[in-house]
């Protein structure tokens, strides 16, 4: 390691701890990719497992670390030797937070949102919680998966509270994992007879879930930059979403979305972000543009990213300014974020195919 106040720590989860699920991957290795690119102007301690110790040799200003094992556990012994750290990593089992907190521990500066914040963001009640009366959100319960199915009670009994403020039009919930990523493990439920005790089968007893409205429309996501007081939408992107089979599939998407409501989404965004202390960096905010439009809100806030997103990699290939080193530059107090000129050049469209990330200017 270059143990230099210069250089920054860099890594990104999954390739520092050596997971081999290929569809992972190749998310896993653009993300990288396009944040070492980023940042060629800056010395770099890189952080990987010892089966990818090739995939960065030209990368410039690169000093390798190869690790076995999990970053976090490395981490945790190592931390305290570096003074300044960007890294990728997504929330399953807490990893996002756990991560953080162990920089912040050792005293290393992150150019990535709090710890508090990426726990507030990360738990959907939370989140839920601190938004409230914000901005427009589905409503949102949060419920224990019991081994007695107990739960299955409460979730009728709020249905059917729900069904009876409006019983005209047929009621849809939508159960998610309390702390998840990419849409996985989420269950819509169309009649409350679907309501079996095989949901238990998907979350198991002792998880806790939220309970959600289910909003017909159109998903999508708007990508910020934060220096942790004001936010800045860079773009409104189209997300590619599969509900199939009681699981959700995020497949990629389109940026920018050009849509008549993409103002209020940058807007509800922005007072996401800034309403939620310690967000800053790169921040991602996912939003369902309402396809009934008799409705009170036109947009709704699903949940906040406190992290980097997979629309990054299709911004770096139309964005106008280099968004890895804007956000150093910017949380090291150097520029001031109403000076960052973040226009784009054209249109990019990033998805999943087999095992591939296919990313293509369109």
């Amino acid at each position: 390691m270059t143990n230099e106040n210069d250089s920054i720590l860099v890594f990104e989860y999954f390739t520092a701890s050596g997971e081999k699920d290929k569809c992972i991957i190749s998310e896993a290795e653009a993300l990288i990719f396009a944040l070492l690119d980023d940042l060629k102007d800056f010395k770099k301690d890189v952080v990987l497992n010892k089966s990818y110790e090739n995939v960065i040799k030209d990368f410039d200003n690169v000093n390798p670390i190869l690790i076995e094992g999990d970053i976090v556990d490395w981490l945790a012994d190592n931390a305290s030797q570096f003074s300044k750290a960007i890294f990728i990593s997504a929330e399953n089992n807490n990893n996002l937070y756990n991560i953080t907190k162990i920089l912040e521990e050792n005293n290393v500066k992150t150019y990535t949102s709090s710890s508090e914040a990426c726990f507030k963001s990360s738990d959907k009640s939370e989140s839920y919680e601190a938004l409230y009366d914000v901005v427009p959100q589905p409503r949102t319960f949060r419920f224990k998966i019991d081994p007695k199915g107990y739960w299955k009670r409460a979730i009728e009994h709020l249905y059917e509270k729900w069904q009876a403020e409006d019983p005209l039009t047929k009621l849809k919930i939508i159960i998610k994992p309390l702390i998840g990523v990419d849409c996985e493990d989420i269950v819509v439920i169309e009649d409350i007879d679907d309501l079996t005790l095989d949901l238990d089968k998907i979350f198991v007893p002792g998880s806790r879930v939220i309970v959600q409205e289910f909003i017909e429309g159109t998903d999508v996501s708007v990508s910020l930059i934060s220096d942790g007081k004001t936010a800045v939408p860079i773009s409104l992107n189209e997300q590619f979403v599969e509900l199939k089979d009681d699981k959700g599939t995020y497949l990629g998407g389109k940026l920018p979305f050009e849509n008549k409501y993409k103002d209020e989404a940058f807007e509800i965004a922005k007072k996401a972000v800034e309403s939620m202390e310690g967000l800053k960096g790169f921040v991602g905010v996912d939003l369902i543009i309402n396809a009934d439009e008799k409705d009170v809100y036109s947009v709704y806030l699903l949940e906040v990213n406190s992290r980097f997103t997979t629309p990054y990699v299709g911004l770096k290939e139309i964005a106008c300014f280099n968004i890895g080193k804007t956000i150093v530059e910017l949380i090291d107090g150097e520029i001031a974020i109403d000076d960052i000129d973040m226009s784009l050049d054209g249109e990019v469209e990033f998805k999943k195919s087999g095992d591939n990330l296919e990313i293509r200017r369109i």
